[in-house]
């Protein structure tokens, strides 16, 4: 199949988790031999503050680093429709998008009836801000995917959707291993963003203040910190390294012996049962896990087996000292963990789901899906080179890479014969 995919951002992770997960649905996608454009605004706001706080080398870095993936930058003004979706046959908009391109989507679909508009929600503003989300019309949409049950049935009891699928993010596994092989060189890391004080006060009880009783040698990487935050990561001890490149945390998680999670306090007072991709890719990882207070209502893990969770601050102090000082209750949580994300929490697993989506609203495609025809691919199969892979963006250059790219190998659900390539990848995972 087609698809046809409109995100803030595919190239810039900068304070842009989502970034994460859909390089991960996208190369699970192209393994699989469909056909897959990406669309991202030219003047999105992940991309421009990247450039404008690194230049231009990190996109040179993704080029090199994800040779297969392309965007294309468009101005929304002078944006051709009808040329972006032809012989489409599934698009999907993501929330951050203007209510304007969902606008031109949906005519397009009403001339176009076979093809199918999902809209792709990954924020709480439905519950927070759902003054904002009015501004969507989603008459003409297929339905939702919605990255919790609690956001999908916010859709469903306000009536902004007749149809709306639970569709969690989920660990890019290509990425997101184990590197067992690297010596360690910290005692905790923690990777996310400081964002607009949504969840300050537990950044201090769970992770600043117990760094700073155990005397743990830390690190934080992340964005929008601000003077006063940095100043008590200083006060803590805690080394503050900045933004990060998504695909370089498995590595820097490898270097450590343990990770939190502190989730931001919409999701836990009013959205529960949704974790971020930072979970995800931290168990996927093999990194004990410690987390603050969150119901996983969904069931999604196995708390106290894969994670441990922390009451309060003087309970997650405890907690880092035991994983610190038991190497067998460290192993425990990194083997369960990282059984929990190979069994049900890959990007494979949630291609998967999209497409059993798709072929529920249009069973035909389910040929496409089995891998028994394919539309025709104008690029050709993947290929062994990097130069297949070049970044399509407008003015990027070309990546000063030398090594040779391998074709990206289905994770789950794929070709018969198809094996993972990356350490300690599951082989042969079912579908």
């Amino acid at each position: 199949m087609k698809f046809v995919l409109f995100y803030q951002s595919l190239v810039s992770d900068w304070n842009h988790g989502n970034a994460h997960f859909l390089r991960g649905v996208v190369s699970e996608l192209l393994a699989r031999g469909h056909h897959v454009d990406v669309y991202e605004p030219a003047n999105g706001w992940s991309r421009s503050r990247l450039v404008a706080t690194h230049g231009e080398a990190p996109l040179r870095q993704f080029a090199c680093r994800f040779p297969l993936l392309r965007s294309r930058l468009y101005d929304l003004d002078r944006l051709d429709v009808d040329a972006a979706l032809d012989e489409a046959d599934v698009a999907i908009v993501h929330e951050w998008n203007s209510p304007v391109l969902l606008e031109r989507l949906g005519a397009y679909r009403r001339r176009a009836p076979s093809l199918r508009l999902l809209f792709h929600d990954t924020h709480h503003r439905s519950v927070t801000a759902p003054e904002e989300m009015a501004h969507f019309d989603l008459r003409d949409v297929d339905g939702v995917l919605a990255f919790g049950a609690a956001i999908r049935q916010r859709y469903l009891d306000e009536g902004w959707s007749a149809h709306a699928w639970t569709w969690h993010e989920a660990a890019d596994v290509r990425v997101f291993h184990p590197y067992p092989e690297l010596p360690r060189q910290g005692d905790l890391v923690w990777i996310g963003n400081w964002g607009d004080d949504e969840r300050a006060q537990e950044l201090r009880e769970f992770l600043i203040e117990p760094v700073h009783a155990l005397r743990l040698m830390a690190r934080v990487h992340g964005v929008r910190y601000p003077a006063e935050a940095l100043a008590m990561l200083a006060h803590a001890g805690i080394d503050y390294r900045g933004w990060l490149p998504n695909f370089r945390v498995p590595e820097v998680f490898a270097r450590h012996r343990v990770t939190v999670h502190v989730p931001r306090r919409p999701y836990v007072r009013m959205l529960p049962g949704i974790p971020t991709i930072r979970v995800f890719e931290a168990l996927a990882c093999g990194i004990p896990l410690i987390c603050a207070p969150w119901d996983d209502a969904e069931n999604l893990f196995r708390p106290g087996k894969d994670y441990l969770v922390a009451s309060d601050g003087a309970d997650m102090q405890r907690k880092l000292r035991d994983v610190l000082n038991d190497p067998e209750l460290a192993c425990s949580l990194s083997e369960s963990g990282l059984q929990s994300i190979r069994a049900r929490h890959t990007c494979a697993h949630r291609v998967d789901e999209l497409l059993q989506i798709i072929e529920d609203l249009h069973p035909s495609f389910s040929t496409w899906q089995r891998g028994g025809v394919h539309k025709p691919i104008s690029s050709g199969p993947l290929q062994s080179v990097a130069s297949e892979g070049r970044l399509a963006v407008a003015g990027a250059q070309e990546p000063q890479c030398t090594r040779q790219y391998m074709r990206i190998p289905s994770t789950a659900g794929g070709r018969a014969g198809e094996r993972s390539s990356f350490p300690g990848a599951p082989q042969g995972a079912a579908r």
